[in-house]
């Protein structure tokens, strides 16, 4: 029995004001839940302009981006605020993406306050779980962000990002700031939360090994448009496309 979506777009189009040429083009895809997706191609293929079609943050020229089975309407307050709540992000930068004046804490309790599901008060307990679940020490929380590593922030990064027990996280090249040995960890711990927590994972990365051991499908975009989509296993072994073909040629492998 296939898996409902929780995450889809049909036949999608999106230009950037000023631009003759569609960023992304005609794209179907569907996010099962409890799977993962990986988004991959070269810089420039339309990536990250998908994640933001999936956030919500950018509404397409034309086709439908759904959430639940429902066409994504950013008017209906109800349905967004659900929709905040399911989906969380985790940015490529750990150094940008966290707010240097704010303790640990309060960094990851903002989802909590801003989706109104604790005070200040009734956050503590949910952020040091977080915090304990991603491998950070129990002070963590009174610290400030320049007080820890890259592999650490990002780590602080994930722990914002699942404190509300999200159902959908989507990463943005999440481990490609982060040196090798680091990278394996962080790879890791997503795997953890993932099977621990049945998330749901959509991933951008221009890591293949990355994707091969933390996602069960791939869809492979190139100036816009997706041309190869299937198992991961698949697409990586056998690919369709010559320019799948390219990309497994030229791109660097971490092993993992």
């Amino acid at each position: 029995m296939t898996p409902p979506s929780v995450l889809e777009l049909k036949d999608v189009r999106l230009h950037h004001r000023g631009s003759a040429t569609p960023a992304v083009q005609d794209v179907s895809l569907t996010v099962e839940a409890g799977h993962s997706l990986a988004l991959v191609g070269e810089s420039g293929a339309g990536k990250t302009t998908l994640l933001r079609l999936l956030l919500g943050l950018d509404r397409p020229t034309r086709g439908t981006v759904g959430f639940d089975g429902a066409e994504l309407d950013v008017r209906d307050r109800g349905q967004m605020r659900r929709f905040r709540r399911s989906v969380q992000c985790v940015f490529q930068d750990p150094y940008s993406s966290l707010d240097p004046r704010r303790r640990v804490g309060g960094i990851v309790a903002e989802p909590l306050r801003s989706l109104g599901l604790d005070s200040k008060a009734t956050a503590a307990p949910k952020v040091a779980e977080a915090l304990e679940r991603v491998g950070l020490p129990a002070d963590a929380a009174r610290r400030y962000p320049h007080e820890f590593s890259g592999g650490q922030r990002q780590r602080i990064a994930i722990a914002r990002a699942t404190v509300c027990h999200p159902r959908v996280l989507l990463a943005d090249e999440p481990v490609s700031a982060l040196d090798v040995t680091t990278r394996v960890a962080v790879v890791d711990l997503l795997a953890e939360l993932k099977q621990e927590r049945g998330l749901t994972v959509v991933m951008v990365s221009h890591d293949l090994s990355v994707v091969a051991s933390l996602c069960e499908r791939t869809a492979v975009l190139e100036h816009g448009r997706v041309v190869e989509q299937g198992e991961t296993a698949q697409v990586l072994s056998a690919p369709a496309h010559p320019y799948t073909r390219r990309l497994l040629d030229s791109v660097p492998r971490l092993p993992v």
